[in-house]
C-alpha cells in the first residue's frame, strides 16, 4: 500500500469523534440512531452488536484496500464505511464513558489521594509502566477510590492495560526459549519487560499513532505483516489487538509460529480478531484463566488466549 493511502487511513483511525461527527455528518447520522437504538434496551449485549455489525460491515471495504494495493478510487469510495465503524466504536466508548464517570464531556482528572496511589503503584514516572507486584497491587488498589477513571485517562496514550511481574514471568517461562516477535507493540512496554526475563524478543509497530505514542528507538516501525515475513518468529505476542484488524490473521498463516499469545479482554468489540480466532485451523486455543487474573486492572475483563501449532 503506497505511502498515500496509509495516511489516509492513519488520519482516519487517529480523529476524534467529533472530528468523524463533523467529516462524516451523513454516516454519523445514521451510525447515531443505531446508537440510540442500542442504548434503549439497557443491555451491554446490544451495544457489542451494534460495534461489531459496523465493523463486520467495514471489514469487507478493508479487503477492497488490500487487493487494490491502495487504489485512491477505492479508498475514497471506502472511507465512508470505515469512517462509519470507527464512529460506532468511538460513540460506544464515550456512553460507557459517560456511564463510568458521569460525564461524557471535558477534562476528567484523577483527585491526589487516587492519584498518588495509581501513580506510585503503576508507573515508574509520567506514563512509564512498571511490571507490578501483584500482591502490592492487590492491597493498594482497593484504596483506589476513582477506578473506573484509569482507563479513560491512559487509552488516549496507547495504554490499554498493565501488566503483573507474575504475568511477565510467566509470559517468558511459556515462550521458552523461542525466537519471539511482538507485534502492534505500541510504546514496546511488554517487550521491555520481557527482555529483562531474558527473553529474545523484536517489538514492532507501523507506528500510526504518533500522535499519542513516544515511540523508543526499541520499537522497530514495521507493520505487522512485513514484520511476521522479515523475522519468521516461533513465537508472536500482541497485546490488545485493534478489534477486527486485518494482521492476526497472517499470524495462524506464517509457518514459523509455534506459539501466538493475544492479551486482550472478553469484550469482543473492544480488541482482537476474533472471527480470524475461530476460523483458524491449524492452531489449538483457549483462554489461560490463570494469566488472565494477572492482566491489570481487572475491571477490564482480561482474557488471555494461547494459541500453540497443532
Amino acid at each position: 500500500m503506497s505511502g498515500t493511502a496509509r495516511d489516509k487511513l492513519g488520519r482516519l483511525e487517529a480523529a476524534t469523534l467529533d472530528e468523524l461527527m463533523a467529516a462524516f455528518p451523513a454516516e454519523w447520522r445514521v451510525v447515531g440512531e443505531e446508537l440510540v437504538a442500542a442504548t434503549s434496551t439497557g443491555s451491554p449485549a446490544a451495544l457489542e452488536a451494534f460495534v461489531v455489525r459496523r465493523r463486520d460491515a467495514a471489514a469487507r471495504y478493508r479487503e477492497r484496500i488490500e487487493s487494490s494495493h491502495g487504489n485512491p478510487e477505492v479508498i475514497a469510495a471506502a472511507l465512508p464505511h470505515l469512517a462509519a465503524a470507527r464512529l460506532a466504536r468511538l460513540a460506544v466508548q464515550r456512553t460507557l464513558l459517560a456511564a463510568a464517570t458521569g460525564q461524557g464531556e471535558g477534562p476528567i482528572r484523577f483527585g491526589r489521594w487516587s492519584g498518588g496511589l495509581v501513580q506510585r503503584l503503576l508507573f515508574e514516572r509520567g506514563l512509564t509502566r512498571r511490571p507490578v507486584p501483584i500482591r502490592a497491587f492487590r492491597l493498594l488498589w482497593p484504596l483506589v477510590t476513582q477506578k473506573r477513571l484509569l482507563m479513560p485517562l491512559v487509552q488516549p496514550k496507547g495504554i490499554y492495560c498493565f501488566y503483573s511481574r507474575e504475568l511477565v514471568r510467566a509470559l517468558a517461562a511459556l515462550v521458552a526459549g523461542r525466537p519471539a516477535l511482538e507485534i502492534a507493540a505500541g510504546d514496546g512496554t511488554l517487550s521491555r519487560f520481557l527482555i529483562s526475563e531474558g527473553v529474545a524478543i523484536t517489538a514492532t509497530d507501523d507506528q500510526s499513532w504518533r500522535h499519542a505514542i513516544a515511540y523508543p528507538d526499541g520499537v522497530t516501525r514495521l507493520d505487522a505483516v512485513a514484520a511476521l515475513s522479515r523475522h519468521a518468529p516461533r513465537a508472536v505476542i500482541c497485546s490488545f489487538p485493534p478489534p477486527g484488524n486485518r494482521f492476526e490473521r497472517r499470524v495462524f498463516a506464517t509457518p514459523s509460529v509455534e506459539l501466538y499469545v493475544v492479551v486482550t479482554t472478553r469484550h469482543r468489540f473492544a480488541a482482537g480478531d476474533w472471527k480470524s480466532y475461530e476460523e483458524q485451523k491449524a492452531f489449538d486455543w483457549g483462554e489461560d484463566e490463570a494469566l488472565s487474573r494477572l492482566v491489570l486492572p481487572p475491571e477490564l475483563d482480561p482474557a488471555v488466549l494461547v494459541f500453540r501449532r497443532r
